[in-house]
């Protein structure tokens, strides 16, 4: 038997075995921060709100439909009366 055909083959699944490891983890950071950056376009500041405590606005806000706060919270933005 030759011991050096035995050993290239052995390097060779090592390397593709670390290879696509290194790959999985990426596609996982990859993902993680996609879902970040979309939860962050959802943010209420960028839906033109503002955090208030409570579940409901106060006078003369109106809730902002899909703007995410911290637990406790609703976004709202003022009331703009239509002309």
């Amino acid at each position: 038997m030759n011991k050096k055909g035995v050993e290239l083959s052995m390097n060779v699944i090592i390397i593709a075995a670390i290879g696509l490891l290194v790959l999985v983890i990426l596609a996982v950071l990859v993902i993680n921060a996609s879902g970040k950056a979309q939860s962050g376009t959802q943010a209420c500041t960028v839906k033109g709100g503002l955090c208030q405590s409570g579940s409901t606005c106060s006078t003369g806000t109106q809730s902002v439909s899909g703007g995410i706060c911290s637990a406790g919270q609703t976004c709202c933005s003022p009331f703009v009366a239509g002309g």
